[in-house]
């Protein structure tokens, strides 16, 4: 297969400092940042990518990319963080028992004390997606995390909530995935596969039940994400070298996060999936326990056609409302769906701009800057 765009390629961003940052976490695995810097900055920006994707899904070089948007904008100190859900891992390529959790307690505290070593005490603003968002704001509402100065959670946060068909394959996939057909993960790329591999010919099975585009890598990621033809994204809203080069975009993945998406679903809510757990018992068992308190303000963003999470941003900021009003914001971007607000050919339009106007509602200053003007 000859690639259109190279794998891992950083073409994407243009005149920046690129540079790499390498860390452990408690539980012992290696993960990592990529630094983009133009300049000089007050503000930091950390983004956290979904289950299956990488820092890739923020620096493609076929659009205007939301790396490049945010330092073209004032934002000139942008961090990538591919902790273990990233496709730039290897992590989801064997049958693990990670959960949220995990991820909530072990990678993104260690990812904060990285940038804090290096921006001080700079105000950081996060946007996160997917899967991402709902372990860092599980994180972020655990207090875990803190200092954030404001936070954007796209598609889905703490309150999960899939069509029907989703929770079916949530409950019934994992096991079936594992135990019956003894993948250790699904692959969205298994269509390229050399030769003649059990991978392939599940890809072709898929296939048959998905007549809306002739690329397979589109109709994996519609059967591992979501409920539509396609699901993740609309059609139209996306470049055709992005449409066909999904399969790089997104990774491989096991299945055990999606046992804990469905105890949530279960719940109705962000909860721990083994209370039992000593290693994890710095968490809550209900990730709504401190809501009240959190004072850095999130805008619950999803868009209005979400064939993957639904209305999960609109019932999360309904609740958050109840228990901390004013506190948070809710954006509905009309026309996108659950991944093409980051990846479709006119998110520099029609979303990026609006990203940026919360960052601007919400700007702050280093601890040093408000002691010195209070002196």
């Amino acid at each position: 297969m000859k690639r259109e765009i190279p794998l891992y390629t950083l073409e994407g961003v243009k005149d920046a400092k690129v540079t790499p940052y390498y860390f452990n976490t408690e539980d012992g695995l290696g993960l990592s940042m990529l630094r983009f810097q133009r300049g000089e900055s007050k503000e930091s920006v950390m983004i956290i990518h979904g289950l299956t994707t990488s820092t890739d899904m923020f620096i493609m070089p076929e659009h205007y990319n939301l790396v490049s948007y945010l330092l073209d904008n004032g934002y000139g100190d942008v961090w990538c963080f591919d902790f273990r859900m990233s496709n730039r891992h290897s992590y989801n390529l064997f049958k693990h028992r990670y959960t949220m959790d995990d991820i909530a307690l072990f990678d993104y505290p260690p990812a904060i004390e990285v940038m804090r070593n290096e921006i001080g005490d700079n105000p950081i603003h996060v946007i996160c997606h997917c899967l991402g968002a709902v372990s860092f704001t599980m994180s972020l509402f655990a207090k875990q995390v803190d200092g954030i100065q404001s936070c954007i959670a796209n598609s889905v946060g703490l309150t999960p909530r899939v069509p029907a068909w989703s929770r079916m394959k949530l409950m019934m996939a994992p096991n079936a995935v594992e135990y019956v057909l003894g993948f250790p993960y699904l692959n969205p790329n298994w269509s390229e596969d050399p030769g003649w591999t059990r991978g392939k010919a599940f890809s072709r099975v898929v296939d048959f039940f998905h007549k809306e585009c002739d690329v397979p890598a589109c109709h994996m990621l519609s059967l591992m994400w979501g409920t539509g033809w396609p699901a993740l994204y609309d059609h139209d809203n996306l470049h055709d070298v992005t449409h066909r080069r999904g399969g790089d975009l997104y990774g491989a993945t096991s299945m055990n996060y999606y046992r804990h998406v469905y105890k949530m679903l279960q719940a109705g809510h962000a909860v721990k999936y083994d209370p039992s757990d000593d290693n994890l018992s710095r968490l809550p068992d209900d990730y709504f326990e401190f809501a009240a308190g959190i004072t850095t303000p999130v805008c619950w963003c999803t868009g209005a056609d979400n064939k993957v999470f639904t209305d999960s941003n609109i019932e999360c900021f309904k609740r958050m409302e109840k228990l901390a009003p004013g506190r948070d914001e809710l954006l509905i971007l009309d026309g996108y769906g659950h991944q093409d607000p980051f990846m479709a050919k006119h998110s520099d339009r029609d979303v990026f701009p609006k990203f940026i106007e919360f960052f601007e509602r919400h700007k702050g200053s280093s601890t040093q800057e408000v002691e010195a003007a209070s002196a």
